[in-house]
Formats: structure tokens, sequence, C-alpha cells
């Protein structure tokens, strides 16, 4: 029989800021549409999602880097990770049931790990390697097998690249009611000169500001938005063409061309199931 995770795991965050290791995990399993407050820890933290889809809400910049630091959303489909820095405050919808691995990691655990939250591809050596933390005590020994874990952790961590699934929020409230816009009429082609309108300014005036407040143009942007539905859709079971049709793309043929271009794959491999060791499958809690 595959082994659970261990039985003395603590499932409370706070738990894990004062580890006695650089480097701590931990596991925990949510509900459908669950809902995790807004909140920040003293350790940085890598959410790996084994199973579902998680929709992060995180300021931009880490805390004292700025003054007045805007908003960003970040998609992780099942078996890819997010980042997130020390102090970064920051909000977790579940999309569908989640398994959820954690590692805390202490801010100066090692040189050159991310300032900024990032959406990660998983690599099957990093994947092992989280679990296989899971599998550890917290109190790992200087020279045993979950120290050296937790070190190759560290160095695949500051290795990674981050994947296009990061959607900028504006600070601009009438910029903030477009992207409500377009998120609620997400499979319609709206026209900018209409959506400029409705905000009462100009075309040119909204794609100047759009690109300022984000840092990305307004149809990327869409764009974006249109790539976070369709992963948190395919991640739980929806049809290929029916989530082209739904986000208004001519046939499956061109959705599946966007796809390629934002994640370099067809979503039908991009979603292959990847088996989780027996470390990943730990009871709900």
């Amino acid at each position: 029989m595959p082994r659970a995770v261990r039985p003395d795991r603590s499932i409370n965050a706070e738990d894990y800021q004062h580890a006695p290791r650089p480097v701590a995990a931990m596991p925990k399993d949510y509900a459908p549409g669950e809902e995790i407050a807004p909140h920040s820890h003293r350790r940085a933290q890598l959410l790996y999602a084994v199973s579902g889809v998680m929709r992060i809400t995180a300021e931009e910049m880490p805390a004292g880097q700025a003054a007045a630091r805007p908003k960003g959303i970040w998609i992780v489909p099942p078996q890819r990770a997010v980042w997130i820095p020390s102090g970064c405050e920051h909000e977790v919808r579940m999309v569908g049931p989640v398994q959820m691995r954690t590692l805390y990691v202490e801010p100066d655990a090692a040189p050159g790990l991310p300032a900024q939250c990032r959406v990660i591809e998983v690599s099957g050596l990093l994947r092992e390697l989280i679990l296989a933390l899971m599998d550890e005590p917290l109190d790992y020994a200087p020279d045993s097998r979950g120290a050296a874990v937790a070190r190759l952790l560290l160095q695949e961590l500051v290795a990674v690249e981050a994947l296009p699934l990061h959607l900028p929020q504006p600070r601009d409230v009438r910029l903030q009611a477009v992207c409500r816009q377009i998120e609620a009429r997400i499979g319609e082609e709206l026209p900018l000169e209409d959506i400029a309108r409705d905000a009462g300014m100009s075309s040119r005036t909204l794609a100047r500001l759009f690109r300022r407040e984000t840092g990305i143009g307004f149809q990327q942007w869409r764009q974006q938005a249109r790539l976070a539905e369709a992963l948190a859709r395919l991640a739980a079971g929806q049809p290929v063409g029916i989530v082209a049709t739904d986000l208004g793309y001519a046939g499956t043929a061109a959705f599946t061309a966007m796809f390629r271009r934002s994640l370099g794959t067809t979503p039908s491999r991009y979603f292959e199931t990847r088996a989780p060791s027996p470390a990943a499958r730990g009871r709900s809690r």
C-alpha cells in the first residue's frame, strides 16, 4: 500500500514559521471553492498543486519595497507551483479540490531565491524532492537525508523560470472595472473603443494607461485572462472544444495554437497525468 504523509504533520502554517530547519514541508488538502483569506508569512513559500487549480491574488512586490503595492493574479494549474516571497500578502482560492504541498523557506536560506511571485513548471526532480521532504521529520539532522533533500530543493528553486500565468492588476479604479468586465464576458471580443467609452475615456488613453499600470498591452492582458480561464476549465475536465468555443475562439485549432504559443505545448500534453509518488497520496485534512 502507498504511504500516507507523516501523521505528525501540523496543518497550521504558523507552526512552520520558526521551524528548526531552513526548509519545512506541510501537506494539506482543500475542498472545491475553499478560500484562504489575505495574509502573509515570515517565511517565503512554495505552493505546489499535486492536483487541482489555485488562483493566487498577491502583492506584486514583497513588503518593504514599495509604499503602495499593486496586486496581481497568478493561476497555478495541477503539477505546477507558485513562489511567494517572505512578507508578501496573498490570498488563495481553490478551483476544484486541491492537494496542496507547501514548502516554507527561510528568506536567507539561499542566495538568489526569487524576489517576486511567480508560477513555475515543476520538473520531475523538483516534484520528487518536494514530496520526499514531506516524509522527513521537521527537525531533520544537518547530516541527514532530509537535509540533503532540502539543500537540493534550494538549488532547484534558485534555478526555476517563471511561466506566463500572471495577470497584473491595475490600481486605477476605472481600469479595475475594465478588467472585471473582460473577465465577466471572457468569451466576447469586446471592441476597445466600446470598453473605453464605458470607462469614460478614449481608446488611446485606455491603452496608454493600461500598459503603464500593468506593464503589458490591453490585448495581451485579455489573452492572458482567457488562458487563465482555460486552464481552470481544462483542469476541471471540460473538453477542449467546449472551452475553445466558450472563450470565443473560432475552433479547437485556433485555441490550441494560442495555447501552444503561450505554454509551448498542446492542452492535452499540458495536462498529461504525472503519477504522484506515494508521499503525495496523503489523507485529506
